[in-house]
């Protein structure tokens, strides 16, 4: 299963990127001969456009510019996020063919610390789903068993890392669309606070919900690039060291906390498979359970999703209905129905789980429970023995993006040789405490 750049780092990558050991041409293409068209996680390979990116990195290089540790890194970009000269398909007809003009804000700040994009990577359509096996490009198949999903709807990004294909890569998380295919492909998926990366040129799903996350093989190397798309404008493209020596190639922990041994809370699902939880518990034997409304919370990101998607694709769906794919047609006319009483009360009761959930992390330093209640189902399946898929899937991932918080999936081991996440959830600005904790948890 593995491509060139299983097993590698960031800081392994950037290391030979310096010594001259590789270039980042060399990288690209090794991106070109790991890509694996049976498991469809590239929509958009286009190789004279990657190398042209990455002579350009090279060329920096040569002139004496270390743009810090992502320059001549390969990076893969999900398809509903605008890179220039790549197409931007959104997983739909609506978009065949499709050429984005312009990068998105996270696309600019990744080239400004000289990463090399290389692709677009498959969605599911619009975004609006989480299985990864609804596009107008056909289902993304997960790498571990390829009648299997991967999850979504950052699929093809979570495949590629998964696969060794690249060791990054850019998605977008709504309801859990960077976690869920971390979860179910063994990667490491970052969802940061809403709005601490910027979505410009990112096709909307729910602007009240939609983040810009990151994807990598560890926790760590989410991070190195969680630091460039979060710095301030201009500042990665500075060349100058940040604290700890960043633009060496190390990724120090983010925040002053990352000092203390956090302290976390078990937040148990509301339906699971049993193994997966005990899988996960295991690695919090001592966390105290508390609970969490999760029917409450639900509803209150049921309300804001579909009212917003609907705002989105109203237009789109009188004009032209039949370039949907029935399945997200069928979500969206699902969501026209939602009645504007049920938006307001759902945001009052945001602010009054907001609240709550503050009033909790007072109490501990983060929230531990499963990424995902199971493992990945076979392609084309809407329903298991522990509930309907649609809403299984976003069960435990769904909360934090109402609430608007920082939430990290890493790998914790495997359930039938499939592969389980654990989902760490902390405050605003406590960022670190996740990090340190998924480094502890991964020795």
């Amino acid at each position: 299963m593995g491509g060139f750049f299983t097993g590698r780092t960031l800081a392994d990558l950037g290391r030979a990127l310096r010594s001259g050991e590789q270039t980042a041409q060399d990288l690209v293409a090794r991106v070109l001969e790991s890509a694996d068209p049976e498991l469809n996680a590239f929509v958009d390979l286009d190789p004279e456009l990657a190398q042209e990116n990455a002579r350009w990195a090279d060329k920096e290089r040569a002139r004496g510019v270390d743009l810090g540790p992502l320059h001549g890194i390969p990076v893969a970009v999900k398809d509903i996020i605008d890179v220039a000269g790549f197409r931007t398909g959104m997983g739909s007809a609506h978009f065949d063919g499709h050429l984005a003009e312009e990068d998105a804000a996270c696309v600019r700040r990744l080239r400004d610390a000289g990463a090399v994009v290389v692709g677009k990577t498959g969605t599911q359509e619009f975004a609006f789903g989480a299985t990864g096996d609804v596009s107008a490009s056909g289902p993304v198949r997960n790498p571990h068993d390829r009648s299997r999903m991967s999850g979504g709807s950052s699929s093809g990004s979570a495949v590629a890392v998964a696969a060794g294909m690249v060791p990054l890569a850019l998605g977008t998380d709504t309801g859990g669309s960077v976690r869920i295919p971390s979860a179910f492909c063994g990667v490491a998926g970052f969802k940061p606070a809403h709005g601490a990366v910027p979505a410009d040129g990112v096709f909307p799903l729910s602007r009240s919900l939609d983040h810009v996350g990151v994807l990598a093989a560890s926790a760590a190397d989410c991070l190195t690039a969680y630091r460039v798309l979060a710095a301030p404008p201009g500042a990665a493209a500075s060349g100058v060291a940040a604290p700890g020596g960043a633009a060496s190639g190390e990724t120090p922990p983010a925040g002053d906390e990352v000092a203390r041994h956090g302290r976390a809370a078990w937040i148990e699902p509301p339906a699971a498979d049993p193994e997966v939880v005990r899988t996960v518990r295991a690695l919090f034997p001592d966390a105290p359970a508390e609970p969490l409304d999760f029917a409450g919370l639900r509803e209150v990101f049921i309300a804001i999703e579909f009212s917003e998607a609907y705002d989105v694709h109203a237009e789109r769906i009188a004009d032209a209905p039949g370039l949907y794919l029935p399945a997200t047609l069928g979500r969206l006319e699902e969501s026209g129905r939602m009645p504007g009483w049920r938006l307001v009360r759902a945001l009052r009761e945001r602010d009054r789980y907001a609240r709550e959930i503050a009033g909790l992390l007072d109490r501990y330093d983060y929230l531990a429970m499963p990424t995902m209640p199971i493992t990945a189902p076979e392609i084309g399946a809407t329903e298991n023995e522990f509930g309907p898929l649609t809403a299984l899937l976003v069960s435990c991932t769904s909360p934090w993006n109402v609430l608007g918080l920082p939430a990290l999936s890493v790998p914790a081991g495997t359930v039938g040789g499939l592969p389980v996440g654990a989902q760490l959830v902390t405050r605003r600005g406590a960022e670190g405490i996740l990090f340190d904790a998924a480094e502890r948890l991964t020795r």
